[in-house]
């Protein structure tokens, strides 16, 4: 029986019973958060109270949890459990969970079910990852590469699904799985130049990127490939293609391009790439320098499927030279902050034939087959700077240390002064882009890239601009040089829209998190670590007092906003429907900002 050891050796059950007790924790905490579930205190305790949720008339839950700012709760995995037919066990079980709180919340039977499946891929991936956990420490971490330390990550922080994968099995989750940290070479394919669209920023064409990430020899031996089969490689482009997606959709779903040969796969490129947290970005490790790849891989996870949206590919180099254009001619994000921008410098992008006729067709169909290619991070660093996403400062040892905690004690500072430099770090250019130029990124722990100096914050780095630059649907002077090109691709917000992309992006999926880290570690008061995050942005803002009605507009010190929702959007709002545009965070209620409440004489 093919994997009976893997599956032997992962999923003991004082793994499962760990895996499930913590996703049931997970589970709790964010439905609380989005107000999914409604428990009640039973009975008060200082910082620790009992709560107690009753799903169903005969089952009960009751737990102890902590209420914490940003309207969220730390839940004490150890202390739930679930009472039914007279008796009370451990709450280890997630499956049981979403089925006790179905009806009560809402969630059809078709949602629940694949919604079964996503905890269930979800969990056997937390069960590899904490036998993994076991065998390194935060502190051996803090002299990992980037590209191998993203292989160390645990999904998103916030979603309680995060690593569904739908479309992976299981030798597709040993081989591809950014966890399991297996190294790939990446197959390539000739398209045909009538149906493929190549774009490239100025100074990048497309034969200097092929020599540059094929070399000579490789590319000879492709267009001997399309010789031999009376082509002419002149009409062609190469793209790369992730094996996954050429056995899955590509043979699938273009087998017309495949016969008549507008399609024509050439072979394995000669690098070895790693996957990155997102999956379908790959670094580079044969040689750091060449550009990282981000591919089309339509499998579903974290709300969407995670293929390359062919209007946006299309564009992203433009979208790079924009934000490139408004960096180059601001001294303060070029020469103070020192900012980076790893530019997606090249693109091509291949509409299915037909699908792309479709009125209406699901967005997945639209976003098969395509590359852009990214400047590496490791080409702007400087001698003694190394990177780490902002993810990564969420990863706590299987000891309960926080990496983060290797990196303050390896740094010299206290953990006040390395909190207030990664603010000093992080905000100013965002702020900026912000304040001054009415543009925002979507700043979460993938896209955020901290360089460090001495294991301390030093300078930011930015990405992916191809899904998440958006920009104010204000007036702005500054936003008339936008290309016409990329209004009608880039999405328009109004304020609080704008805003929340760093509220949410950034403070709620991110920093409310970090937060209770520090709480649990070092006792770090979470109202003294808002101030902290508060008192950058003022300083900013003191800085450049030019800006003031920006300041207003663009308020990220209101006392609330919009609460966005991820899990509630895939379990009561979008389910599993396959419309023409990606799904969007649900709006319900909302959320006091910590960043007023602790100007405020009562912060709870």
């Amino acid at each position: 029986m093919k994997y009976q050891y893997n599956v032997q050796e992962i999923l003991k059950q004082e793994i499962w019973e760990a895996v499930g007790e913590k996703l049931v924790a997970k589970m709790i905490s964010e439905f609380m958060y989005e107000d999914i579930i409604f428990p009640e205190i039973v009975l008060k305790k200082e910082n620790r109270p009992l709560y107690q949720l009753k799903p169903k008339e005969a089952v009960i839950y009751q737990f102890e949890g902590k209420k914490r700012l940003m309207d969220s709760y730390r839940i004490f995995p150890e202390s739930i459990h679930r009472f039914e037919n007279g008796t009370w066990e451990k709450g280890t079980n997630p499956i049981q969970f979403i089925l006790d709180i179905q009806e009560k919340v809402g969630m059809t039977s078709l949602t629940t079910g694949h919604l079964i499946k996503e905890y269930n891929n979800t969990l056997l991936a937390d069960a590899h990852i904490l036998a993994k956990k076991q065998q390194v420490t935060s502190d051996e971490l803090a002299d990992m590469d980037y590209a191998e330390l993203e292989g160390e990550m645990e999904g998103h922080p916030w979603i309680t699904y995060n690593k569904g994968r739908i479309g992976f099995d299981y030798q597709d989750y040993l081989s591809y799985a950014p966890e399991q940290k297996k190294k790939v070479k990446l197959a390539w394919v000739a398209a045909h130049v009538d149906l493929a669209e190549f774009q490239s920023v100025p100074g990048v064409s497309y034969e200097t990127l092929m020599n540059d990430e094929l070399g000579k020899e490789k590319i000879e031996e492709f267009k001997e490939r399309l010789k031999e089969e009376g082509l002419e490689a002149s009409k062609y482009y190469f793209l790369p293609i992730h094996e996954w997606q050429w056995n899955n959709v590509i043979i699938q779903y273009f087998l017309e391009d495949i016969a008549q040969q507008r399609i024509v796969p050439l072979g394995n490129g000669e690098d070895y790439y790693l996957p990155q947290q997102s999956i379908r970005t790959f670094a580079n490790i044969t040689d750091k320098i060449k550009h990282h790849v981000k591919l089309p891989m339509s499998i579903l996870n974290t709300l969407v499927y995670r293929g390359l949206p062919g209007e946006r590919t299309a564009i992203a180099p433009m979208i790079t030279q924009y934000i490139h254009r408004i960096k180059e001619e601001d001294s303060f994000l070029r020469d103070e902050c020192s900012l980076i921008l790893p530019g997606e410098v090249a693109s091509i992008n291949y509409d299915h034939p037909y699908y792309k006729k479709l009125q209406g067709a699901p967005y997945q169909y639209l976003e098969m087959l395509g590359v852009i290619w990214r400047q590496s991070i490791y080409s702007f660093l400087d001698e003694g700077e190394s990177a780490i996403t902002l993810a990564s400062l969420l990863y706590v040892d299987h000891n309960e240390k926080p990496f983060v905690s290797s990196l303050i004690e390896r740094s010299g500072l206290t953990a006040e002064e390395w909190i207030d430099r990664l603010f000093q770090v992080m905000l100013p250019p965002l702020l900026h882009y912000l304040f001054k130029y009415g543009v925002v990124f979507s700043p979460h722990g993938q896209n955020t890239v901290l360089v460090l100096k001495g294991h301390t914050p030093h300078r930011l780095a930015i990405k992916d601009f191809v899904d998440d630059v958006n920009v104010s649907d204000e007036p702005l002077p500054e936003l008339k040089s936008l290309p016409e090109e990329l209004k009608p691709v880039l999405r328009s917000e109004p304020a609080e829209g704008l805003c929340q992309f760093i509220f949410t992006g950034l403070f709620v999926c991110h920093l409310r998190y970090l937060s209770d880290i520090l709480d649990v570690y070092y006792y770090y008061d979470e109202e003294k670590f808002w101030s902290q995050l508060r008192q950058s942005i003022v300083d900013y803002q003191k800085r450049f007092p030019e800006f003031q009605e920006r300041f207003q507009l663009f308020d990220l010190l209101r006392p609330s906003f919009t609460k966005l929702c991820l899990n509630r959007n895939r379990m009561i709002d979008y389910g599993y429907r396959d419309d023409d545009d990606r799904p969007h965070a649900s709006e319900f209620g909302k959320v006091r900002n910590p960043l007023y409440l602790v100007c405020q004489e009562k912060v709870r």
